[in-house]
């Protein structure tokens, strides 16, 4: 009589990663966090709207692309994704896209913000020698702390590649201290975000 095969079938990489963030409490986190941030958000969120229902913010920045020169349109953009990153970079992208040579100014770009990135992250470990942030970090935010740095190259790898602000998830490991090698490894995706825009928008353009 042949024994009945009683092992259960492996378990896919993806199903193993699930577990994973299941146990350590990582889909708990995350809403928690969104929870906790969800106030600003739509507090920044009705601020732009009422700005922009008075002033145009996109024609405007439109219109600065237009009138800097090259190297100042460029400027602009580092300063931009260096302090939180809240100008959407695919207006800059469209500009590439009208420029004489637009894989050569999508790929600076691209290493603008991801140098904008890297020193966003310098400013979050700055902040961290604060010593009134640094002891709301030890004593009251410890176990966010912990988690954070657990998830900190998922934090990285969400900034980089979804449309949001890449400067923060930066700024955010620079408080964690997640390691600043695995920052640059993670962040390195900015560049597959900024190539997969541009053949999007350049089509279209």
């Amino acid at each position: 009589m042949k024994e009945k095969n009683t092992e259960k079938p492996a378990k896919s990489r993806l199903q193993l990663l699930h577990q994973y963030y299941s146990y350590t409490g990582f889909y708990t986190f995350v809403w928690q966090a969104i929870i906790k941030a969800l106030p600003y958000i739509i507090a920044i969120v009705i601020a732009v709207y009422t700005l922009n229902h008075f002033f145009n913010i996109n024609a405007a920045l439109v219109q600065i692309t237009e009138i800097l020169p090259s190297y100042g349109v460029l400027s602009f953009f580092f300063v931009s994704e260096t302090l939180l990153g809240l100008v959407p970079p695919e207006i800059f992208i469209a500009w590439a896209g009208k420029m004489f040579s637009p894989w050569f100014f999508l790929t600076l770009l691209a290493i603008l913000s991801y140098g904008g990135g890297l020193v966003s992250y310098w400013m979050g470990r700055t902040i961290t020698k604060t010593p009134s942030v640094h002891n709301y970090l030890e004593v009251k935010m410890e176990k966010q702390l912990k988690n954070s740095k657990k998830w900190g190259g998922f934090l990285i790898m969400v900034g980089a590649v979804l449309p949001l602000p890449f400067s923060i998830a930066c700024i955010a490991a620079g408080i964690i201290e997640f390691p600043f090698k695995n920052v640059m490894l993670y962040g390195s995706l900015r560049f597959a975000r900024f190539a997969i825009y541009g053949l999007i928008i350049f089509n279209v353009l």
